[in-house]
């Protein structure tokens, strides 16, 4: 708070201004400095591509909250690597920062390491290297799909200002599970494989987090596929994380600092907890 000086102790000489006045004056300076920089790494500013023009400032200001909840964005962006088990049928390493991703397909016995950026990696069909480049190239493709897929499920809400992203603001209502919540809209545009989807998510008026998200097929759609809750917020690093998803679990979440060197360059076994 800037310290507001009477006019008439404003005309004083500088030289006669009590000692007390200047000290009170650089504490509010310093104490403004610090909320700025406080304000600074609250912001959440739009990916490129996000269309902020046609979403709602409401849903907006709410998208903001939710960021600011789960530990703010430069929490996020400072958060590593990645892991976790989608539903028992998949293990997935992923370096936020490069796009590395390697996954483990139990069901299938398929191993991809591959980045999501370049699409240059490797895979392995039950312990067989796959080296014909077409199969390869779309055995890439299935992987990036995998992840696009199993980290939506796990991270959805840091990216509702994301790329290709139109935010609506829909009502007010209860979750299923009776949270008073508000209901945004994400559609999307050019963006992702399956870009005609449309999602509803409920986020908690009191805490600012996801409870509950509705998924259609098709943004044209009435009825949702299915209504699945996000229960178990906890803090993971510097961020907050959710694995359950009713009938479903994302389990062995973890934020890491690092991972082995071979994580992203071999099939071998790696011990995750061993460099942490």
């Amino acid at each position: 708070m800037l310290l507001k000086l009477n006019p008439d102790i404003m005309k004083i000489q500088f030289d006669l201004i009590p000692v007390y006045l200047i000290f009170l004056a650089m504490l509010a300076g310093c104490s403004t400095g610090e909320s700025e920089k406080e304000n600074v790494e609250d912001l959440n500013p739009p990916s490129s591509g996000f269309n902020e023009s046609g979403s709602d400032p409401q849903a907006i200001e709410i998208a903001d909250k939710v960021m600011l909840a789960m530990g703010g964005r430069k929490n996020w962006d400072n958060t590593h690597y990645l892991c976790w088990n989608f539903f028992g049928r998949r293990y997935l390493v992923w370096d936020k920062w490069t796009g590395d991703v390697r996954i483990e397909s139990y069901p299938d016995s398929i191993q991809y390491i591959l980045n999501i950026n370049t699409m240059k990696g490797r895979a392995r069909v039950k312990g067989v290297e796959i080296t014909d480049t077409d199969s390869l190239n779309n055995l890439l493709e299935r992987g990036k799909r995998i992840w696009i897929n199993d980290s939506y499920w796990l991270v959805m809400p840091y990216k509702l200002k994301d790329s290709g992203v139109t935010l609506k603001y829909l009502r007010e209502e209860m979750t299923q599970d009776g949270d008073l919540s508000d209901v945004l809209q994400l559609t999307f545009e050019d963006v992702g494989v399956t870009p005609q989807n449309k999602y509803e998510v409920w986020v908690d008026k009191e805490s600012s987090m996801v409870r509950q998200w509705a998924y259609y097929a098709y943004d044209t759609l009435q009825e949702p596929g299915f209504i699945v809750p996000w229960k178990d917020w906890q803090a993971k690093g510097q961020i907050m994380l959710s694995g359950n998803r009713g009938d479903n679990k994302l389990s062995d979440i973890m934020v890491l600092e690092k991972c082995p060197e071979n994580t992203f360059s071999s099939f071998d076994p790696i011990n995750l907890e061993q460099v942490n």
